[in-house]
């Protein structure tokens, strides 16, 4: 398989991953989680969460066994930080697009999380 197939597949993958441990859009929490929901699932390579992954192939006996994940059968351990480095990414990006720092009103072509859901939630 050539890198840019690989690349592809592995954002498939965090997506698919990304969606299954972000909050459900209900509930009294229903507007923080669009928002968080919004935020993270807005696009991007997924490159640190491809980092960690390819990190967890190389060292790993992973390696060997031809490495490659179903979602069903994919590490939990590694998944959650997977998850949450990406998540963590995202903060920084919502931080850096507020009023107070950069102002940006559109990230990835999208409106930034303060303009869509207002600077409290963001």
């Amino acid at each position: 398989m050539n890198l840019k197939n690989q690349i592809e597949d592995n954002r498939i993958l965090i997506e698919s991953l990304l969606k299954e441990y972000l909050p459900k859009e209900t509930g009294r929490q229903k507007r923080i989680a669009e928002a968080m929901n919004y935020s993270v699932m807005g696009g991007g390579k997924r490159i640190r969460p491809q980092l960690m992954l390819e990190s967890y192939r190389l060292f790993s006996d992973a390696e060997k066994e031809g490495a490659t994940f179903s979602l069903s059968e994919f590490p939990k351990d590694l998944a959650a930080f997977m998850v949450a480095l990406e998540c963590i990414h995202n903060y920084s990006l919502i931080h850096d697009d507020l009023p107070a720092m950069d102002n940006d009103e559109y990230r990835r072509g999208r409106k930034t999380t303060h303009v869509v859901f207002g600077e409290d939630i963001a």
